[in-house]
């Protein structure tokens, strides 16, 4: 399947834009909190996740914060998800890096 095929879901930005199994693409939000975080083992990826969730001006996501970018945000951030991918996870959507996505810190809480 093309990105040129029109049953590709274009990329979301925004939160109220996204939709499960879709891409997501420089979807900016401020993070408002993270679960504590655990160790998973597993073929695929062995390393600690952590569960979050965000907003920006449309609404609220449940977010996965991955390897290092469990120590690396923090309650206020506003981060960026370049590249990641949109999922339906017990009826409601959550975003995530996945193993190949980017994410990077726009702004730390409390900082100038």
């Amino acid at each position: 399947m093309s990105n040129n095929d029109s049953s590709w879901p274009s990329p979301a930005n925004r939160i109220v834009n996204l939709r499960p199994n879709s891409p997501v693409r420089n979807l900016e939000m401020v993070i408002l909190r993270i679960y504590p975080q655990r160790l998973v083992v597993s073929q695929q990826f062995t390393g600690h996740v952590a569960a979050a969730c965000g907003r920006d001006e449309t609404g609220i996501v449940g977010l996965v914060l991955w390897g290092s970018q469990v120590n690396d945000v923090r309650v206020g951030d506003i981060i960026r998800i370049e590249s990641g991918w949109c999922r339906l996870r017990e009826q409601s959507l959550v975003v995530s890096t996945g193993r190949t996505g980017r994410m990077s810190i726009v702004s730390r809480f409390g900082s100038h």
